[in-house]
């Protein structure tokens, strides 16, 4: 048989293996299918019952935490700010202005005084909606007292077991809406800080919501279909979650977070494009040229109290996120560790 005809024979299957291969790629590029390390990490002292008191006193006593209740805001920021200096932080406050008005970012340092850093970021607001006939405010527990709480214990961690490179953790104000995807987020006002002072940046993990598990068949959704072919369907996961070119940051946290404990972490690399993979304080360092990174429950795709009333304490599962923050803190841990 003539080498023509031969490849044209062989044509159909060809062609599916290339769309098998291309698929393949996709799914791993995507998916990032990543084993769980044999190796676990020591077990590390997370306190459920503290994560619970953290949330408690943000979503309970602050209620709410939006501008429209400065006071809360100011007393969120005090509270913030003594437990990252108890913690043996080099703490500092950023002021922003916007509209008029000034804001904070509570700001903690731990490991060396200079050098690159690690930046590790969740935002203390609640959601509002203060023109809405009667006004709501929510109290915010999963959106983001939880991962307020996150960010608290891990500076626990940090204090007691100092990180080998400088790892920055702070607490932003104004992610909520009307501030969100605008310069006006104290993400963005602390991004610019870093970009100014010409700080190296290793890259920078946000913790959004990262309390509200779900173990019945179904109650995990997507944005799309084909990504339901994918994951669970099951909420009972931790997502790490950024864009394409920041895979090699979601698969250092993801490697790191399954040897950590026994919960199941999933994670995607994606176009900014698809819904989620920007909705939080992470977005604004990309800008600058840094790898950023979610840690997050995946937010209204499983929990069906976001941005409701109904997003109280009580629906958290603060063992679960115990083992979030170990796993955080074990990420932190290789990124801080890796080219010393």
């Amino acid at each position: 048989m003539q080498p023509e005809k031969r490849m044209v024979k062989h044509y159909p299957l060809l062609l599916c293996l290339a769309l098998a291969l291309t698929a393949a790629a996709l799914t791993a590029s995507i998916a990032q299918p990543v084993a769980r390390p044999a190796a676990q990490t020591p077990s590390l002292s997370v306190d459920p019952a503290v994560l619970e008191a953290h949330v408690r006193m943000l979503a309970n006593t602050l209620h709410p935490r939006c501008p429209d209740h400065p006071a809360n805001l100011e007393a969120a920021a005090r509270y913030i700010e003594r437990h990252f200096a108890a913690a043996g932080g080099r703490t500092r406050v950023q002021r922003f202005p916007v509209d008029g008005l000034a804001y904070e970012n509570i700001i903690a340092e731990f490991g060396p005084k200079d050098g690159p850093a690690l930046i590790v970021g969740a935002h203390y607001d609640s959601e509002a909606e203060p023109r809405r006939k009667p006004p709501r405010y929510t109290p915010g527990a999963d959106d983001n007292a939880s991962g307020v709480a996150a960010l608290l214990a891990l500076a626990d961690l940090l204090g007691k077991h100092p990180p080998a490179k400088r790892v920055q953790l702070v607490a932003y104000c104004l992610e909520e809406p009307p501030f969100f995807a605008t310069d006006k987020m104290g993400s963005a006002a602390h991004a610019a800080l870093l970009d100014r002072d010409r700080v190296p940046i290793i890259g920078m993990i946000a913790l959004e919501m990262v309390g509200y598990f779900a173990d019945a068949p179904g109650s995990q959704t997507y944005p799309t279909a084909v990504m339901g072919l994918l994951y669970p369907d099951k909420g009972n996961f931790i997502a790490v979650v950024g864009r394409l070119q920041d895979a090699p940051l979601t698969r250092t946290v993801e490697t790191a977070m399954r040897g950590a404990s026994d919960l199941s972490v999933c994670s995607i690399n994606a176009p900014s494009l698809v819904p989620g993979i920007d909705y939080s304080d992470h977005r604004n360092y990309w800008p600058y040229g840094h790898e950023a990174v979610m840690v997050t429950d995946t937010a209204f795709y499983r929990n069906p109290h976001y941005h409701e009333n109904e997003d109280t304490p009580d629906t958290l599962d603060y063992q679960r996120m115990a083992k979030v923050v170990r796993g955080v803190f074990a990420a932190v841990m290789a990124l801080a560790k890796a080219g010393t």
